[in-house]
C-alpha cells in the first residue's frame, strides 16, 4: 500500500489497514463506506456477510479488486470496521455503547447462522439477553444508541426489547407499580389521594430516562402503564424530562424571542407529548409545573387543544395557586398590547367556577370548598391590583375579569378596593361614567375602617361613591352607639331546636333556588364572553370592508369621527330579566381567596 493512500484514510481506517497488510494475500475488494474506504479479502466477508455477498455476485468485473459502495449502513464506518474485524477473527471488546451498533450492522450486512456458525447476530443476541437487557441503566444506554440506528434498529426488535426490559425493571422498582390486581377500586381512590399529597419522589432511574428522544420516552412510559405503573406516578419523570427538554425557552421575558424553525418544532412536539402524557389525577402536578408548561406553550404557539388542556388543569387546582403562576406575559407584548395575558388567567378562573358550580371532584376528603373561594378570590383581587397599573388594559377586560371574582365568603372589599385605586390611578383620562363602572365592583358597605378612611380623603373616587362610603360609615357608628348604650348584656342563645318541617323544606328550596340561580349567572357570563369575541370578529370584518370599498369617502370618514352607538344585545336584555327571577336578592356568584402579597407588590393605595 502506497505512502500516498495512507496518508488519505482516516485514524480508524489506518488502524484497519494495519491489520490488512499483515496478511500475506493482496486484497481483492475495496468498500467504500461514505467517505472511509477498506481494501480487504473476499473470503473472509464472504464467508459470513450474506449482503457483500450478493453484492459481489452481481459484479461484472472479476479481473480487478471489486468496488463494492456502502451508503446507509447503520453506525457508518465503525460499525462496518468491528464487522470486518470479527470476519477476520480479531477480537474486540462488546460493551453496552457498541452492542446496538454491532447487532444493528449484523442485520443490515445478513451475518446470520446461514452464513456462517456462531455468526454475528448470535453473538451480539448472547450479550444483549445475558448482560446489557439484565439492568436499567444499561437498557437505557442500548435504547438511547438504538435511536440512531432506525429503522434497522426497529427492524432487529432491538428498540422493543429495550422499552419492555425497561418497564419491567421500572415497575419492579418503584412503589407506584401496583402487583396485586386484587385491590377494590375504592382502594385504589383512597393510594391515589393518599400518594397526591405526599412529596414527589423521584426514583433513581428517572434521570435516566431524560436523555431519551420523545418518542421513545413516550413509548417507555407506556409500556410501564401498561404493567401496572399507576399514572399519577409518572408526575416527578415528566417534569424532570420538561425542564431538561424546554431549557433554553424565554418564557418568563416580555416578549418572544424567536428561536430556530426546527428547534421550535422539536419543542413544540416534545410539549404537546408532555402534556397528553400528564396524569389526570387532581393535585398529581404542582401549579407552578402547570403554569410553567402553560406559558410554554403559549410561546411555541401549540395546539389549542394543547392550551385548552392546561387551563383546565389550572382551574382545577387554582386554589392552590400563587400570584406569581397566573402572571403570564403577553408575549405579543408591542406596547399596544397588554404586559399580561389577561385572557388565559379569565378562561383559568372560569374553569375554576365551572368545576365548584357543576360539583366536579376528583377528590371527597373533606376539602374545604368555602376556604378554597376564599383563596381563589384574594388571589383574583391581587391579579387585579398587578394588572391595574398597566395603561394598556381596558376597562372592558378589567371589568369582565373582577366581575368573574366569587362575592360569597368575603368578608371585606379592601383588595377590590386595592385594585380598583390603583386602576383609578394608571387611568386618569377616563370619564365620570367609566369611573362609576369601576366601582360599581366594590360593596362600599363591606370597606374596612381603614379603607373608608381613606376612600373618603381619594380624589380619583366619583362623588356618588364617596358618599356611599360616608353614609355607610356613619351607618355603621350609629350601630355601634346603639349597641354600646345598652346596658344589659343579651342572654345566652337557646340550645339548638329542630327546625320545623315547613322551615326546613323552606331552606333547602332556598339552598336550590341558589344554586340554580349561580348556574345562570356562569351561563350569562360565558354567552357574554362569546357574544364579545364575534362582535370583535365582526367589526374588524366590517372596517376592513368599509376601507376597502371606499377609502375616501367624505361620509365614511365624517362616521367614523363620530362616537359609536351603544349597543342593546339579546344577551343584555336576557341579563336584565334574568336578574329579576331571583326572589330572594341572592347577590351574583362571586369568590375570593386568601393568598400573601408578595413583599415587593404596592400595598399603599394612595
Amino acid at each position: 500500500m502506497s505512502a500516498k493512500k495512507k496518508d488519505l484514510l482516516s485514524s480508524a481506517m489506518k488502524r484497519t489497514s494495519e491489520w490488512i497488510s499483515s496478511q500475506e494475500v493482496s486484497s481483492d475488494v475495496t468498500v467504500h463506506v461514505g467517505e472511509a474506504s477498506f481494501s480487504l479479502h473476499k473470503f473472509p466477508l464472504l464467508s459470513k456477510c450474506g449482503f457483500i455477498k450478493r453484492l459481489v455476485s452481481e459484479s461484472k468485473n472479476d479481473s480487478e479488486p471489486t468496488v463494492i459502495k456502502i451508503s446507509d449502513i447503520p453506525g457508518g464506518s465503525d460499525s462496518f470496521e468491528l464487522a470486518a474485524k470479527f470476519c477476520y477473527g480479531i477480537n474486540f471488546d462488546m460493551s453496552t455503547d457498541n452492542i446496538a451498533m454491532l447487532r444493528c450492522a449484523a442485520e443490515y450486512l445478513e451475518m446470520t447462522e446461514e452464513h456462517s456458525v456462531e455468526n454475528l447476530v448470535v453473538r451480539a443476541e448472547t450479550y444483549l439477553n445475558e448482560v446489557a437487557l439484565k439492568s436499567l441503566s444499561s437498557s437505557i444506554t442500548v435504547l438511547h444508541k438504538s435511536e440512531e440506528l432506525l429503522p434497522v434498529a426497529e427492524r432487529a426488535k432491538l428498540v422493543s426489547r429495550c422499552i419492555d426490559a425497561i418497564a419491567y425493571m421500572t415497575c419492579q422498582e418503584s412503589h407506584f407499580c401496583s402487583s396485586s390486581s386484587s385491590s377494590s377500586n375504592n382502594n385504589e381512590i383512597v393510594v391515589q389521594q393518599h400518594q397526591s399529597k405526599q412529596q414527589p419522589v423521584v426514583d433513581w432511574w428517572a434521570e435516566d430516562l431524560t436523555v431519551l428522544r420523545i418518542d421513545s420516552f413516550q413509548r417507555v412510559l407506556i409500556a410501564m402503564m401498561a404493567r401496572g405503573f399507576k399514572q399519577y406516578g409518572l408526575g416527578p419523570v415528566l417534569m424532570l424530562y420538561a425542564q431538561k427538554s424546554l431549557r433554553g425557552l424565554e418564557i418568563f421575558g416580555k416578549g418572544m424571542k424567536k428561536i430556530e424553525p426546527k428547534q421550535e418544532h422539536e419543542k413544540r412536539v416534545i410539549l404537546e407529548t408532555i402534556v397528553s402524557l400528564l396524569p389526570r389525577e387532581k393535585n398529581a402536578m404542582s401549579v407552578s409545573f402547570l403554569s410553567m408548561l402553560l406559558r410554554a406553550a403559549i410561546y411555541l404557539e401549540t395546539t389549542v387543544a394543547c392550551r385548552l388542556d392546561l387551563e383546565k388543569r389550572m382551574g382545577l387546582q387554582l386554589a392552590q395557586a400563587v400570584l406569581d403562576d397566573l402572571l403570564i406575559p403577553s408575549y405579543s407584548f408591542t406596547g399596544e398590547h397588554s404586559m399580561f395575558d389577561t385572557d388565559t388567567v379569565q378562561r383559568i378562573l372560569m374553569n375554576y367556577l365551572e368545576f365548584e358550580v357543576e360539583g366536579v371532584r376528583l377528590s371527597n376528603s373533606g376539602v374545604d370548598l368555602a376556604g378554597d373561594m376564599e383563596r381563589v378570590g384574594k388571589l383574583m383581587e391581587n391579579y387585579l391590583a398587578e394588572i391595574a397599573s398597566d395603561r394598556n388594559v381596558s376597562l372592558q377586560k378589567f371589568n369582565g375579569l373582577a366581575e368573574l371574582i366569587p362575592e360569597q365568603s368575603r368578608v371585606t372589599e379592601d383588595g377590590m378596593y386595592r385594585a380598583v385605586d390603583i386602576y383609578l390611578k394608571a387611568h386618569p383620562n377616563m370619564s365620570d361614567v367609566e369611573r362609576k363602572k369601576v366601582c360599581s365592583l366594590m360593596d362600599c358597605q363591606k370597606l374596612s375602617r381603614e379603607a373608608c378612611a381613606h376612600a373618603a380623603q381619594n380624589d380619583r373616587l366619583p362623588v356618588q361613591t364617596i358618599v356611599q362610603v360616608l353614609y355607610y360609615e356613619q351607618q355603621r357608628l350609629r350601630g355601634e352607639v346603639t349597641n354600646d348604650s345598652d346596658s344589659p348584656a343579651p342572654p345566652p342563645p337557646p340550645p339548638a331546636a329542630v327546625l320545623p318541617p315547613k322551615l326546613s323544606s323552606y331552606n333547602d328550596e332556598l339552598s336550590k333556588l341558589k344554586r340554580e340561580n349561580q348556574d345562570l349567572k356562569l351561563e350569562l357570563l360565558k354567552m357574554k364572553m362569546k357574544l364579545k369575541e364575534f362582535e370583535k370578529e365582526s367589526e374588524k370584518r366590517s372596517s376592513t370592508t368599509t376601507m376597502s370599498s371606499n377609502p375616501s369617502s367624505p361620509i365614511s370618514t365624517a362616521s367614523m369621527d363620530k362616537p359609536p352607538l351603544p349597543k342593546k344585545s339579546f344577551i343584555n336584555s336576557v341579563s336584565r330579566k334574568l336578574g329579576k327571577l331571583n326572589p330572594f336578592g341572592i347577590p351574583p356568584y362571586n369568590a375570593r381567596g386568601r393568598t400573601k402579597p408578595p413583599k415587593d407588590r404596592r400595598h399603599s393605595i394612595s
